[in-house]
């Protein structure tokens, strides 16, 4: 649970503090129409389904088609927001969601739409969406000051959920006097004053002293953090079967408003309108649950409240009760989802934040996409109410996870730490250099043997996150008291990179394991090239130089 200082309070005061970041303020406004185009578009394209085709699987498919890219393309995507600008990832995202929506536009203009033809360019705009989306989240915390970033992250969800409240009924009522394609057109406008404002903002990059990361190993470091990385790993397993189970609500949301309350796309857009007011209810009041509970005890009151109201959309008949209950789950699966982000983004330091949020995002889209297309398959089989019925017993039944996967406690941002030195080198080294062998010695008194030990572990876990492998612990049987920490990198860029990857919290536990150090002398550490001939040029008579004038030769060398 994170602590009041590092949330504060979800005060009005609170809360609207980022919004005093002109930057901030601009993207959060122009965000909020890009959020209502896409809303638009959807029930544009799923009542355009509907009425093209009869199989509830071809209308579930409309919301897996927009949701299945973050699954696909999440990981490369968040990548690409920490190699490169993040602003300009998020342009050219937006690009390639406007020229997607736009040729839909002007293929249902001319009547060429049809089912396989509208899942495709769903999928186009949800591509351009899933680039975007690390680039922007991440991006938040260069807009705001550190303090206020919860809120940030806080107002970003309340943007969505307040597009959420309006965007599905001005949809319905778009699609119910002017057709699909006003949906699709109006989507394509709204994207441009968030183009607009992410052109004008003036991002300040800090260049790395360091050369960029290929895509691919980009990507490999990102995966090895998160696996590394217990608290994250608990999170995205707990999103993504919440997000598999409760994809029923939204994705059958057509099928209710049609079958089960005999209603047109104004019903419809009515429907997913008062989940979205639900949804904006549950981020201004997220703050006192969290005073109040913890965060599994967040997590179960809000999946068990979520299960009584999926029951309610099940059996009701009558719009006023089923909107009733669609506002409460709203506003519980808000604070579900708004946890489970927060947790994701205060866990990682700014050199992974993209590829954490990306691999976040992968678990909720995932699985509400693969959600989505088993219950429409089930609503095939067994009908609409059944498919409910079913979804809400499971929801019912999630928060036994909690035995298991605990909500982790989670404590203020990962704040990068000091970049270290670079250490004393006398071989002429290149970049490419490696492996690279790390033996680093203790001196521990016997009766303290299982502290330290318990100590390492924690190291092993941040060691092997930041681009180690085969890391091990021993202790000399000879000398009861000395203890080799041993591990590898793959090149000498990649400890390089490891040695400036420490977050403030990592360096302290650090220091812990030092602390236990008994010797006279400091602790030792070896740095060894495993494979020395074939992996460096070896020189007659090479100088000593210095790591910096190393590193500026080797890229001579390489150029």
């Amino acid at each position: 649970m994170t602590d009041s200082s590092d949330l504060q309070s979800f005060s009005a005061d609170g809360i609207m503090a980022p919004l005093y970041n002109s930057t901030f303020r601009r993207i959060w406004l122009a965000s909020l129409f890009s959020n209502l185009g896409i809303l638009i578009q959807g029930v544009g394209a799923a009542w355009a389904m509907t009425e093209m085709t009869s199989s509830a699987d071809k209308v579930a498919l409309v919301q897996t088609a927009l949701m299945l890219p973050v699954m696909l393309i999440a990981m490369p995507a968040g990548a690409i927001a920490d190699m490169y600008d993040r602003r300009i990832v998020a342009l050219i995202a937006l690009s390639i969601a406007l020229c997607g929506a736009a040729t839909l536009t002007a293929l249902d203009w001319r009547g060429l739409t049809t089912p396989d033809l509208l899942l495709a360019f769903c999928f186009v705009v949800g591509g351009g969406m899933a680039l975007m989306g690390p680039a922007w989240q991440s991006s938040v915390s260069e807009q705001v000051p550190a303090e206020t970033l919860p809120a940030a992250v806080a107002l970003n969800g309340i943007s969505y959920n307040i597009a959420r409240s309006f965007g599905p009924a001005i949809g319905g009522i778009v699609v119910a006097t002017a057709g699909a394609v006003a949906a699709f057109a109006l989507n394509a406008v709204l994207y441009l004053p968030l183009i607009m404002a992410l052109f004008l903002w003036k991002r300040a990059a800090e260049p790395s002293r360091l050369p960029r990361e290929k895509l691919s190993r980009a990507i490999i470091s990102g995966v090895r953090y998160i696996t590394n990385s217990p608290s994250i790993k608990i999170v995205l397993i707990r999103t993504m079967v919440t997000g598999v189970i409760g994809g029923s609500i939204t994705a059958l949301m057509p099928l209710v408003a049609r079958d089960l309350l005999h209603g047109g796309a104004q019903t419809y857009g009515i429907m997913l309108g008062a989940l979205g007011f639900g949804s904006v209810i549950g981020a201004l009041y997220i703050g006192e649950m969290r005073k109040r509970m913890s965060g599994e005890a967040a997590v179960r009151a809000c999946t068990l409240s979520m299960g009584c109201a999926m029951t309610a959309v099940a059996l009701s008949r009558e719009a006023s009760l089923t909107a009733a209950a669609l506002v409460l789950a709203g506003a519980v699966w808000t604070v579900t989802w708004t946890l489970f982000n927060i947790g994701v983004q205060l866990s990682a330091p700014r050199w992974v934040a993209g590829r954490s949020l990306a691999a976040w995002q992968t678990a909720f889209s995932g699985g509400v996409a693969i959600g989505s297309w088993g219950w429409g398959r089930l609503t095939d089989l067994a009908g609409v109410q059944t498919a409910l019925l079913v979804s809400a017993g499971l929801m019912l039944a999630s928060p036994l996870l909690g035995l298991w996967l605990r909500m982790p406690r989670v404590s203020a941002r990962a704040e990068d730490g000091e970049a270290l030195a670079d250490p004393e080198v006398r071989l002429p080294l290149t970049y490419r250099s490696g492996p690279l062998v790390v033996e680093i010695e203790y001196r521990v008194a016997q009766e303290n043997a299982r502290a330290f030990h318990n100590v390492m572990q924690d190291v092993q876990l941040y060691r092997q996150r930041n681009g180690a492998y085969g890391w091990s612990i021993a202790r000399d049987i000879a000398d009861p008291e000395l203890w080799t920490e041993r591990y590898h990198c793959p090149t000498w860029l990649d400890y390089l990179r490891q040695r400036n990857r420490w977050t403030q919290s990592e360096r302290a536990l650090d220091r812990r394991a030092v602390a236990f150090h008994i010797g006279s002398g400091p602790v030792r550490n070896r740095r060894m090239l495993e494979r020395p001939f074939g992996s460096v040029r070896w020189k007659e008579d090479v100088p000593d130089l210095g790591a910096n004038e190393m590193h500026g030769k080797s890229l001579e060398r390489k150029r």
